[in-house]
């Protein structure tokens, strides 16, 4: 069976849908008909594979406590070593309702209250609320923002933080969100060796893999070495790739029986056991049917990095993009507007009518920065670039 009716140009009413992205700008203190490019999900319909398998569950009308077998781990399986060459375990899955949820888990399980936690600056800001919620301490090994663009891992210091601060674990963003740093394999060993020296545990946070541009390689974090197998928790998850997020799946694989249990025990003390059955329903046909639906969803957002690139080029100059290497989200830099904090999310909400996540939340060297969801149809992303233009036009930038 084929996909049906694959049409990413299709803009979709999401509105009076109790979309977080859509229907809360009002209640988190934005206009009420802000554009919004902000949060991590899509504005595509997902695969009609899913769909279906999804309406044949609901059609069952029974949604009693569900596990999962087999056929659910040999369709993850499967996709992992096909994408990635990532081979699993039956008995390493852990199943969680989300990967955010996953990590602040393993802050629970792998560290005491007081205790640092590094990460890796601007990143995903769950990882700093995690951490503090839970009474540790953020440590942060800012990535370097090098002359040609990139960013960059400064390795003597990621070295000396963990001394300096007796780390324990550290939470690793691969693919990097926001920056769209696509690690290295050179990278990640290095970092690995590292780790394995001080006795660090590495959660690493892999739920953009799917998503990496041409001339770059997603590369498993725990595929590099035998010896990281003992030291790492892999996240990962349909939810990106799948656009399924608000169905709450995420598969997490631990190799070291040790940490598996340490991290089961966290589960079970905040009182929570099997996932609800439609997310399960819906990964498992993803993995063993998405396959058609995901290629022709890589085409179109690499055909919406190309429109962006062309547009910043062309006419708006003085927005700075960030190439990225993975992931749909877009760093935009706008230091060189030489605006302050305070006066960017003006031009950017109320100047130009959009909800961007603002870069500060990522941390310090966020700040003058803006992260952009281009997984949305070509026109609205379009409609955003046009209101940014006549925005900074009319402030005579």
């Amino acid at each position: 069976m084929q996909e049906k009716n694959i049409n990413f140009d299709e803009v979709i009413d999401r509105k009076n849908t109790d979309c977080l992205k859509y229907d809360f700008a009002a209640r988190r203190g934005r206009p009420v008909d802000v554009l919004p490019l902000w949060v991590a999900d899509m504005d595509f319909r997902t695969s009609s594979r899913i769909l279906d398998a999804v309406a044949e569950r609901t059609a069952h009308g029974i949604f009693g406590y569900t596990e999962t077998g087999e056929r659910y781990f040999e369709a993850v399986a499967g996709w992992l070593m096909r994408h990635h060459q990532m081979e699993v375990r039956p008995e390493w899955l852990v199943k969680t309702p989300g990967v955010v949820f996953a990590i602040a888990m393993a802050v629970k399980a792998f560290t005491k209250e007081g205790d640092a936690v590094l990460i890796q600056q601007p990143v995903y800001y769950p990882f700093s609320e995690v951490i503090a919620d839970n009474k540790r301490v953020v440590v942060s090994n800012d990535l370097v923002l090098s002359e040609d663009g990139r960013y960059r891992i400064d390795f003597d210091d990621f070295e000396e933080k963990l001394r300096k601060y007796h780390v324990k674990l550290f939470l690793l963003c691969s693919p990097h969100n926001p920056v769209g740093r696509v690690w290295t394999s050179e990278e990640l060993t290095r970092l690995g060796r590292i780790c394995l020296d001080h006795g660090v545990i590495v959660v690493s946070d892999e739920i953009h893999e799917d998503f990496v541009y041409d001339g770059y390689r997603h590369q498993p974090f725990v595929g590099l070495d035998r010896r990281l197998e003992d030291i790492t928790v892999t996240c990962t998850s349909p939810g990106k790739t799948f656009n399924l997020a608000g169905l709450q799946v995420s598969n997490i694989f631990i190799a070291n029986q040790e940490l598996r249990d340490r991290f089961r025990r966290q589960i079970a003390a905040a009182g929570y056991s099997q996932l609800g059955t439609l997310g399960l329903t819906a990964c498992e046909a993803a993995y063993r049917y998405g396959e058609e639906w995901y290629q022709a969803l890589k085409s179109y957002l690499k055909g919406n990095l190309d429109f962006l690139r062309d547009y910043l080029r062309e006419r708006l100059p003085m927005i700075r993009m960030i190439e990225p290497e993975g992931t749909y989200l877009v760093w935009l830099d706008f230091r060189g507007l030489r605006l302050d904090l305070r006066e960017l999310q003006e031009l950017i909400v109320h100047g130009a009518g959009l909800w961007l996540d603002d870069g500060a939340m990522f941390g310090r060297t966020g700040e003058g920065f803006q992260r952009l969801n281009i997984a949305t149809s070509r026109s609205v992303l379009q409609q955003a670039l046009e209101r940014l233009e006549h925005a900074l036009y009319d402030r005579n930038f």
